[in-house]
């Protein structure tokens, strides 16, 4: 077992795309959209696909988007998410390379060839590989036990973001981390391509699981409070301002060495001028390039995700706004269709988060 060094699950970063509208129909330009090992098996399911970055993936299936983000929260559903690029880093400068793309001592693990030319031509030995695997999502509270099932490692000893290599009913080579995108505990298996039907299909025999596609997923991941890279943060917001602070690791603090220190660091001593914070509102959903006002009328912020959530039966979102604006009950202004309406400030996650630690 060992530390996992995706930590894209609790971070939310992943690939660019439209949350909720989640991309368009599938047209006649479909045949150049990628496909995961498991499109046949999406269709063959009653998949509706999109496109979403690039991948032609899933966004529900039979059941409706709402039932599918509630079966995920009182019992487990399985995600298709090998869009998401698995990699290797390779070498003795792997540490080096992965400490100067991310502000933590073991941080997530993202595909950057550029750099790692950069590195190798200053003569460190480092190299990346592409891993050609599938990678499966299975989420919710009963995803360890449904799990269980098929692997003898006792999955009491997973606690969340760690991960070990097992095989997973009869797929040898399986890495599992316990980790996930919905607030729920879960796990991301990473499965060989060849054997990624067989492993989805074994997993559908328990009535506990069922498909969850791009739409649930969204929905899921803003009740927890998770961001969407290249929507609530991108490569120009600081881990203050994306009120992530947490991702600093406490020696690269001490040593101030990380990326953007110079920036950060003033920022950490409270010269930070926006938040990303979350926002609950009565009346019609907030989306993404909403504005956000003060009560005066002032623009001072953008909405940069929302949804109603399924579990509050309210409207929940999160966007930037100045510091002045960010302790939840602040109460603000949004404009939804050209009409302004009450929100306020307000906690994150909105719905309570279930991960899985060791007691």
């Amino acid at each position: 077992m060992q530390r996992a060094v995706n930590m894209v699950a609790q971070l939310g970063l992943r690939l660019q795309a439209l949350p909720l509208a989640l991309g368009r129909p599938l047209s006649c330009a479909q045949d150049v959209l990628r496909r995961t090992p498991l499109y046949d098996f999406h269709l063959a399911h009653g998949g509706k696909m999109v496109a979403f970055a690039g991948w032609s993936l899933p966004v529900q299936y039979r059941d409706s988007h709402v039932d599918s983000h509630l079966h995920t929260r009182r019992h487990c559903s399985l995600f298709d998410v090998s869009h998401m690029l698995q990699t290797k880093i390779l070498g003795c400068d792997r540490v080096k390379l992965m400490e100067s793309l991310v502000v933590g001592d073991i941080a997530e693990l993202r595909p950057n060839q550029d750099k790692v030319r950069e590195l190798q031509n200053e003569g460190s030995d480092v190299s990346l590989e592409v891993v050609d695997n599938a990678l499966l999502a299975l989420q919710g509270p009963t995803a360890a036990q449904v799990l269980q099932a098929g692997v003898a490692d006792d999955l009491r000893k997973l606690p969340f973001m760690t991960s070990a290599v097992m095989e997973v009913f009869g797929v040898s080579g399986c890495r599992v981390t316990r980790c996930g995108y919905t607030g729920e505990d879960g796990v991301e298996i990473s499965v060989p391509a060849a054997a990624a039907v067989h492993l989805a299909t074994a997993l559908l025999e328990n009535p506990e699981v069922k498909l969850a596609g791009l739409a649930a997923r969204d929905s899921l991941r803003l009740e927890a409070g998770l961001c969407l890279y290249g929507s609530d943060i991108d490569e120009h917001t600081t881990p203050v301002e994306g009120s992530l602070s947490w991702t600093l690791g406490k020696r690269r603090r001490a040593a101030v060495d990380f990326p953007g220190a110079s920036v950060i660091v003033a920022q950490l001593k409270g010269k930070v001028q926006r938040r990303r914070v979350g926002l609950m509102c009565e009346g019609a959903p907030m989306r993404a390039h909403s504005p956000i006002l003060n009560t005066e009328g002032t623009v001072i912020g953008t909405v940069t995700s929302g949804c109603p959530s399924p579990c509050l039966k309210k409207n929940v979102a999160m966007g930037y706004v100045p510091y002045e604006y960010s302790r939840p009950g602040t109460p603000l202004l949004v404009e939804v269709r050209r009409k302004q309406q009450m929100a306020v400030v307000s906690k994150m996650p909105f719905v309570t988060t279930n991960y899985y630690t060791l007691k």
